[in-house]
């Protein structure tokens, strides 16, 4: 099994690499077209300048509106399971002392339920950014460097 990971392609293409002069090699553009942020490294902006000029493409708000869209409804889908069992072990100890195979009873199953999800919840969240934001933010971080450089040496 194969897995696409975009930030090999950072590594292999020389990002943050030192060169011969201890100072850190520019890194080389991406594969294929990235957002236009406007204007060319010989531009005469500050590094400030354009890191808000970033912030405000429809590029990063993509990037941040896929995150929120996942981050948002799983924070409050863990913190709502997570209360309710905190909620059923101090007001329901009749439920949760039920036992349910020898001594194992619904307070450790649903224990061991919150360490289980707690997993899932953190392979679901590396999936979806390595899915759906990584190659993303590798572009907008590509694009930036560039114009950056030219920032940087003034």
């Amino acid at each position: 099994m194969r897995i696409d990971d975009p930030w090999y392609d950072a590594l292999a293409s020389g990002w943050g690499e030192v060169d011969g002069t201890g100072a850190e090699a520019p890194p080389v553009p991406g594969p294929g077209p990235g957002p236009d942020l406007g204007g060319t490294p010989d531009d005469r902006r500050s590094a400030a300048d354009i890191y808000l000029e970033v912030q405000r493409s429809a590029a990063f708000q993509e990037v941040r509106g896929r995150y929120r869209r996942f981050v948002v409804p799983a924070v409050l889908a863990f913190l709502a399971w997570y209360l309710a069992y905190v909620v059923a072990a101090t007001t329901a100890p009749q439920l949760m002392s039920r036992p349910v195979a020898g001594a194992v009873n619904v307070a450790m199953v649903a224990g061991l339920g919150q360490f289980l999800t707690t997993f899932v919840l953190t392979w679901a969240y590396t999936r979806h950014a390595r899915l759906h934001r990584d190659r993303a933010a590798l572009d907008l971080r590509w694009d930036t460097q560039e114009l950056t450089r030219g920032a940087a040496d003034r």
